[in-house]
């Protein structure tokens, strides 16, 4: 596991479209399909990695509180099946399955929506307001796994309870912090650069 931070994708970037397998439903779909009202959270995660399966039940809980408030929620894996098979479409929709996931799970299978997102780690958050401009990305809070520090999501709420209230999000925003994306071979950001 390589401790990576996000990227920092600029604000107010417009949400890079796609179609993906939604491994749940096993249909290809596209983002406008689940595009919130008021706002659209896309998150990258997997099925293996610490950080993520640390806060996954919260954000499970956070996605109910958004869909109360007109944002949707979107989760994305991107990893390389072949080094990491536990990641695989079987995998996921198990995952989502057992902690009931009330949004679509997709798989990146060729790593292009990950690259538009210049998404780097697990977990990635992207909140996006009405009109799919990117209003925050970074972490969802302070808690990483052994730190001791409660999870809250505070990071995320924040921002969007700024974002409805088309207020300017002053405070910092931190990246995230998570496992890197397994990329398929030649496909890395550093390799392709």
């Amino acid at each position: 596991m390589a401790l990576t931070e996000s990227y920092m994708l600029p604000l107010k970037t417009n949400a890079p479209r796609f179609s993906l397998l939604n491994v749940i439903n096993g249909k290809v779909e596209k983002l406008e399909a689940y595009k919130g009202k008021k706002g659209t959270l896309i998150v990258f995660i997997c099925n293996h990695c610490p950080f993520v399966l640390h806060l996954l039940d919260s954000l499970v809980e956070t996605s109910k509180i958004f869909s109360k408030k007109e944002i949707n929620t979107i989760a994305i894996s991107s990893n390389n099946i072949i080094t990491h098979p536990r990641d695989g479409i079987e995998g996921m929709k198990k995952m989502a399955l057992n902690k009931k996931f009330t949004f679509p799970y997709f798989f990146d299978e060729t790593q292009e929506v990950a690259h538009e997102y210049r998404a780097a780690c697990t977990p990635d958050f992207y909140l996006f307001n009405s009109k799919l401009e990117l209003s925050y990305r970074g972490r969802y809070d302070a808690s990483r796994p052994g730190n001791g520090i409660l999870i809250t999501g505070d990071d995320l709420l924040i921002a969007c309870d700024l974002m409805l209230k088309n207020k300017a999000i002053k405070t910092i925003q931190y990246p995230s912090i998570g496992c890197n994306i397994k990329w398929l071979e030649g496909n890395s950001p550093d390799e392709l650069s």
